[in-house]
């Protein structure tokens, strides 16, 4: 088995964790899966920002945990989840990282969203 490339965030490839102060609500199928003020948005490199939600601002019971994994030598090692109602469209629409490296340590235990597997992901900045 090889080993894993773990990689620190620098100048090069920065990465950011902070409060997102906004509302963020994630609806798939007409429904709202996700609805909170805790959102924290994470900014790597030039990507546009990812909001990662607390778990407990989420409808897990609309989740279904999948097989699919993937790796990130900045994050770690990578969960998928698919969002029944949302149809073949939302196979693997939710990832989150459970045990994060140190220099993202803030996104354990919260859930990002892909934009294009959801109906909307609607970010309302916080006056």
């Amino acid at each position: 088995m090889t080993e894993k490339t773990i990689k620190i965030p620098g100048p090069d490839h920065p990465i950011t964790v902070e409060p997102a102060n906004a509302r963020v609500i994630v609806t798939v199928a007409g429904r709202v899966i996700a609805d909170t003020n805790k959102a924290l948005a994470l900014r790597e490199a030039s990507y546009p920002a990812v909001y990662y939600i607390p778990r407990d601002d989420v409808d897990m019971a609309l989740l279904e945990r999948t097989d699919h994994a993937t790796y990130c030598p900045y994050k770690g090692d990578c969960a998928y989840y698919s969002i029944a109602i949302g149809g073949e469209r939302a196979v693997n629409a939710v990832w989150t990282y459970e045990s994060p490296y140190a220099a993202v340590k803030e996104i354990a235990r919260h859930l990002a969203f892909y934009p294009e597997r959801v109906d909307s992901i609607d970010v309302q900045p916080v006056a």
